[in-house]
């Protein structure tokens, strides 16, 4: 439809990019291949995979957001619950828990959800992290399963997207109305600056 192709980045926040850059870059492996800001103005991208990208703003105000289990019902303002990063196997999983419990960090033990093995864990800005390795044999994209004992009736309409549910584009907008303005990134690849870099 929209010729989606999966999550391009997640963007979190910190108030300590060294140390944020220790943990993605040094510890977990992910090389950092971009870098813009100011004095109190920071962005960062740590690569996941080709074209999959964390980032990170550095906020000299933000706080942590406390540990929480992943998973565990809150009440209150809510983004999300936590962020599952995808290991080639299960002994990478292994591997990986290792890594962050010799480094200090809390780590899970390994958990079978049928689907996946995954384990837990947060970055030091509290951010809850899931590592996944596949179960071989198992894709639930291939066989979905709905196992809700009470799913919601748009989940009963099947798995495939559900046309007439929302309004349709009554008049497509031209190739002008989509031109690009010039945002914050362009100085990482063509060297442009916004005034606000200087």
């Amino acid at each position: 439809m929209f010729g989606l192709k999966g999550i391009h980045h997640l963007a979190m926040a910190t108030r300590d990019i060294e140390t944020t850059i220790r943990f993605w870059r040094d510890l977990l492996g992910m090389r950092l291949v971009g870098g813009l800001g100011k004095s109190g103005y920071k962005l960062y991208f740590f690569e996941i995979s080709p074209r999959n990208y964390i980032v990170f703003f550095e906020w000299p105000n933000v706080e942590p957001v406390p540990e929480k289990d992943h998973g565990t019902p809150v009440s209150g303002p809510m983004v999300f619950d936590h962020v599952s990063f995808a290991v080639e196997n299960f002994d990478c999983l292994c591997a990986l828990r290792q890594t962050l419990e010799e480094a200090g960090f809390w780590v899970s033990d390994v958990m079978d959800h049928g689907i996946i093995y995954s384990v837990y864990s947060f970055d030091p800005n509290g951010i809850p992290i899931e590592f996944s390795a596949s179960v071989p044999g198992a894709d639930l994209g291939a066989s979905p399963a709905l196992v809700d004992t009470a799913p919601p009736p748009a989940a009963l309409e099947g798995t495939e997207p559900v046309t007439g549910i929302w309004p349709g584009v009554r008049k497509p907008l031209a190739r002008s109305d989509c031109d690009p303005f010039p945002g914050e990134g362009r100085e990482l690849v063509d060297g442009s600056k916004k005034n606000w870099f200087k």
